[in-house]
């Protein structure tokens, strides 16, 4: 694991940097998928870049995990960094923590077979397990205070505000 006293000191020095000038905190993220072929995207976010793919159930070729693998992994790895965070800030040793999400679908929905299913997922858990040498309610208090500042649990648990817009070039005549 990595070391916890370097992580709490730069977890410190970030604190106190947005707490005295709270715009430095303050952004926007922007990730953009090109289609690639076989229903698959190339995922790029400044230097990082993903596959993400649909299975040769759905006609893709199975190029990447696809998208629900990723904002599944996404949760996931929020609580477990986030945990790993608060753990190191607290003061806190870890032996060991792991952290699955589980999500209930029924495609119906994102295939439009009816209206009666919601395309996205029905219900989602995550399940933690954690071991430490530190007494069970210290450990209980570093997760709570890590579920409730996680963002991606926020962002799923929450009702977030969504617009977009389209563009439509047109290929006629090119």
């Amino acid at each position: 694991m990595s070391d916890p006293a370097a992580i709490k000191t730069a977890i410190e020095r970030n604190t106190k940097a947005v707490a005295l000038r709270p715009s430095i905190g303050q952004g926007t993220a922007t990730t953009r998928a090109s289609l690639q072929p076989g229903l698959a995207c190339e995922v790029t976010e400044g230097a990082y870049s993903l596959t993400v793919g649909m299975t040769e159930k759905y006609g893709g070729t199975g190029a990447g995990p696809n998208p629900g693998v990723y904002g599944r992994a996404a949760l996931a790895s929020c609580l477990t960094i986030g945990l790993a965070m608060w753990a190191a800030r607290m003061g806190i040793e870890l032996t060991s923590l792991e952290v699955s999400v589980e999500a209930d679908y029924d495609v119906r929905g994102e295939l439009g077979v009816t209206d009666e299913v919601r395309p996205g997922y029905l219900a989602m858990r995550y399940h933690i397990k954690v071991s430490s040498p530190a007494p069970e309610a210290t450990v209980r208090e570093m997760i709570d205070t890590g579920l409730r500042t996680s963002s991606w649990l926020d962002t799923l648990a929450n009702p977030v505000p969504m617009s977009g817009d389209v563009e439509i070039v047109s290929t006629v005549g090119a």
